[in-house]
């Protein structure tokens, strides 16, 4: 790893040190107790009502959608995320670029789904044309869209709105249009949803921005094919092999997504620097247990089966490991 790149690593991490000490909107409001949706809801309103009612607040966009917008530094976080992913894996349940936000004394502005709808409601489109109109995004230095699968689908498409915006996208669609995409079976019900009229082709909708990074994970064949669908020259397509189907939960884990996020609103984000951070993986049982498995099945490569069993067996004991191991060493000892 080169200086440059472990200076920027560095570098990442000093808005949360000194910025985390002073978030403290909404601190009273208790978002984890809250026994339903609607209720989750309803407190996060009133952490909105805590905003400048002026620059910020909670906004309903129908009966599905919701934004929360907090006005900081020059920086807006842009997130799209679902209710039931905060709710799931966020520890205060608070969405995830409002915190992240307010940990480096940046703006966000949280998308909110109740609905896998993917975003295409006309309540979405107008709140973005609103935004437009008003030239709201010409406020801020750095944009950056952030999202998920379906939420990746959703940050790529509406970053149209930001001329100049920079996107990150985990294992994003492209579209569900079943004419483009028949061969992803897996949303069947969302193919009834408009991907032809506005903000609708995702990949079409990055060609205002500066830069987009879409991660996905090759061993995923479907994440694969859409990822290829996004194919232009100012997209990066970053490889984050065997990490499993959900890869932002598994980024999370490996402690490797907020630095993402970091590195690509600071306009630091290189293959270099996300390979500095899949590093992180050597260490991770997970990953190591479906790279032992992957090596295994190949079969012709009973030394790398060895060298991944090693490495996996030092972090978590596996009687399936264990295995792979013993039948590996027996290939190489006949060789």
């Amino acid at each position: 790893m080169s200086g440059n790149i472990q200076d920027d690593l560095q570098l990442l991490d000093a808005p949360v040190a000194q910025t985390a000490q002073n978030t403290g909107i909404g601190a009273d409001i208790d978002l984890t107790s809250a026994t339903t949706e609607a209720e989750w809801l309803a407190r996060l309103d009133e952490i909105g009502d805590e905003l400048d009612p002026v620059a910020g607040g909670f906004t309903p966009l129908g009966a599905d959608h919701a934004a929360l917008y907090a006005d900081a530094g020059d920086t807006l976080l842009v997130t799209f995320e679902s209710i039931a992913t905060i709710r799931a894996r966020q520890p205060d349940h608070r969405p995830m670029g409002f915190t992240h936000a307010q940990a480096r004394g940046w703006s966000s502005l949280s998308i909110l789904a109740r609905q896998p709808r993917w975003f295409r409601d006309p309540e979405i489109y107008d709140y973005f044309d609103a935004q437009i109109d008003s030239g709201f995004f010409e406020n801020f230095r750095r944009v950056l869209f952030y999202g998920e699968g379906m939420c990746g689908y959703a940050a790529c498409a509406y970053s149209l709105a930001a001329a100049g915006a920079t996107v990150l996208a985990i294992a994003p669609q492209a579209t569900l249009d079943p004419t483009l995409a028949g061969w992803d079976r897996r949303f069947m019900g969302a193919r009834r949803l408009d991907f032809r009229s506005r903000f609708g082709f995702a990949p079409a909708m990055l060609d205002g921005g500066r830069n987009a990074f879409i991660v996905h994970d090759p061993a995923q064949p479907l994440d694969l094919m859409h990822a290829t669908l996004f194919r232009r020259p100012f997209v990066t397509l970053l490889r984050s092999p065997d990490l499993g189907k959900n890869t932002a939960a598994a980024l999370a884990r490996l402690g490797a997504l907020d630095p993402m996020i970091d590195a690509t609103a600071q306009g630091k984000m290189t293959p270099a620097v996300f390979h500095t951070l899949m590093r992180a993986r050597r260490t991770d049982a997970a990953y190591l247990t479906r790279l032992t498995k992957r090596c295994a099945k190949q079969g012709s490569h009973p030394a790398r089966t060895v060298t991944a069993a090693r490495h996996a067996l030092a972090q978590s004991d596996s009687r399936k490991l264990r295995k792979y191991l013993a039948r590996a060493e027996k290939q190489l000892s006949r060789a």
